[in-house]
């Protein structure tokens, strides 16, 4: 489970201080006020990029990907950030895949039967082989969950195999999973980017060393420079089209657009902001391919503050908050506004909740009807905890300015990163804001964020929500492996939560990747993942 902290990476340019005070302290029309500086920061952006980029041969046999940072450990049962499991996953196979409605899809498995609850027979596909020429079985399966559940290997990722009692590997082709007890997220926890298969006996050298059944081979790797992939020709699920895949780091978002704009680099995933995606969209050896995401940005409120208990309180801000001209001026339209901790692409979706428009008239109202008169144009004053990001100014200024209009002083507390995700996790805030990247696509998010038994250190339930009527809905949809009835626990739940909100959900960004015109046939999912290598194409005439 990811999550980021608010840091604003749609908007590129940095308001000076001065200029932030004065929209903060009531300019009528902030609205205007942002269009007429984000076009003058265009205009110098794309100057700048101009005059610093000139073309270079790229190699034509290697596609050139540009990623922020490193990924910290290519073992699958061990690496958790993004980088590591989006790689992870082009060099080995899940037991399942996932697919576009986000539920899981065969993998290596190529079916599955649930005799009873606690038991699950998987079906291995025939003739897969791991990079090293040795064919896969369902002995290597048993192994790389043996070595967790056994503390073989040392990993976070045990706890999620919590249930899991023991394993079978009755022939080279059956696994069979028995659990302690019921626990329907288990094939979501054997799926796409959650652990990939290891040959049997797989120590630590898999780190350093890593060897997978996927469409592509580990070829090496540098720190802070670069991982290279080389094509498996022999992949069971056909061969990708890319001979080589460099993963380039370029931790600085001016040097990443520069290298599009060069050829030096050929594709980057939601890593520009959309400022620079703007800019790079008119240069005509470039293009740019949106799809709608999963990444949730949200509001949190501390349920235990003498303001912020009284849910008329928590939907009063949802209505004195306009996520219109957020989304328009800040994000560049590339969001959508989000009714629910889930994506709208699951198969778990409920979007019939109540949606909170803007609507400062009925935020006043209920204020009022909540005890909060306005004294002086002042309801209360309450905190928001936010990470230094120069980014997020543009965002808290409106957000100051939308509450204020319905007399609530909105004060900002900002600290490094690291200090203010402590203060979250330790429940000293009264208000703050972060990213759920890829923990909220299945709906196991609902026990690990909103079941009162995963208040910190145990959970996130970091909002201190508890209701036992939710309670007893994820524990009885947890335990409920039938998808069908699974659902309705789960709308309910979502119906609940949108009454009570213990978050405001803002908005889903969405995946946006920018290319060069040499590469084709990408397929972007919702996940944002780097499964578009898979299909990707360098087409040799565009050099």
């Amino acid at each position: 489970m990811r999550e980021r902290g608010f840091r604003q990476q749609a908007s590129g340019f940095r308001l000076p201080a001065s200029g932030f005070r004065r929209q903060a302290s009531g300019d009528r029309h902030p609205d205007s006020r942002l269009l007429l500086l984000r076009l003058s920061y265009l205009a110098v952006l794309s100057s700048l990029l101009s005059l610093l980029s000139c073309s270079s041969q790229p190699d034509p046999n290697t596609l050139v990907m540009i990623i922020e940072s490193s990924p910290t450990n290519l073992d699958p049962r061990i690496g958790i950030d993004a980088q590591s499991e989006r790689i992870d996953d082009l060099i080995f196979d899940d037991l399942l895949s996932r697919g576009d409605d986000l539920n899981v899809a065969p993998g290596l498995a190529e079916r599955w039967e649930i005799p009873d609850p606690v038991t699950y027979v998987f079906h291995l596909h025939q003739g897969v082989k791991f990079h090293d020429g040795a064919a896969l079985t369902s002995r290597d399966v048993k192994w790389t969950f043996d070595s967790l559940l056994q503390g073989k290997i040392r990993s976070t990722k045990s706890a999620v195999y919590k249930y899991v009692d023991h394993i079978d590997a009755p022939d080279d082709a059956t696994v069979t999973f028995h659990l302690k007890e019921p626990d329907a997220t288990l094939l979501w926890n054997l799926s796409d980017g959650a652990i990939g298969i290891v040959p049997y006996g797989s120590g630590d050298e898999m780190t350093q060393h890593p060897i997978g059944s996927g469409p592509f081979k580990f070829l090496s790797a540098e720190t802070d420079r670069e991982v290279v992939l080389e094509r498996n020709p022999d992949y069971w699920g056909g061969a990708p089209k890319l001979s080589r895949v460099r993963f380039a780091v370029v931790p600085d978002e001016t040097t990443e657009a520069l290298e599009l704009r060069k050829g030096s680099g050929d594709i980057a995933i939601n890593s520009l902001t959309p400022d620079t995606v703007v800019t790079l969209e008119q240069d005509s050896n470039l293009a740019v391919e949106r799809g709608g995401g999963t990444r949730l940005a949200y509001l949190g409120f501390n349920l235990r503050d003498p303001i912020l208990k009284d849910a008329r309180v928590r939907q009063a801000i949802a209505y004195a908050l306009d996520r219109k001209p957020m989304i328009e001026y800040l994000w560049r339209g590339l969001a959508q506004p989000a009714r629910s901790v889930l994506p709208a692409q699951s198969w778990a979706y409920n979007g019939d909740v109540p949606a909170y428009e803007h609507d400062s008239e009925k935020a006043r109202q209920i204020l009022d009807a909540a005890g909060y008169p306005a004294v002086n144009g002042v309801r209360f004053h309450i905190a928001m905890k936010t990470s230094t990001d120069a980014n997020t100014r543009l965002m808290v200024a409106l957000m100051q300015q939308q509450m204020r209009d319905v007399g609530i002083a909105l004060d900002i507390r900002s600290f490094e990163f690291a200090t203010f995700f402590s203060d979250v996790q330790h429940g000293a805030f009264q208000l703050y804001g972060l990213r759920w990247i890829g923990g909220n696509e299945d709906p196991d998010i609902f026990e690990y964020a909103f079941h009162s038994s995963k208040f910190p250190p145990n959970g996130a339930n970091r909002n201190y929500y508890s209701n036992p009527k939710v309670d007893a809905l994820i524990d009885h949809a947890r335990q409920e492996v039938d998808p069908r009835l699974r659902k309705p626990m789960y709308a309910e739940v979502q119906a609940i939560l949108a009454q009570d909100l213990p978050y405001i959900n803002l908005w889903y960004l969405d995946n946006v990747l920018v290319h060069t015109r040499r590469v084709r046939n990408l397929r972007l999912n919702a996940a944002g993942n780097y499964d578009f290598l898979r299909t990707a194409e360098l087409d040799s005439s565009a050099n």
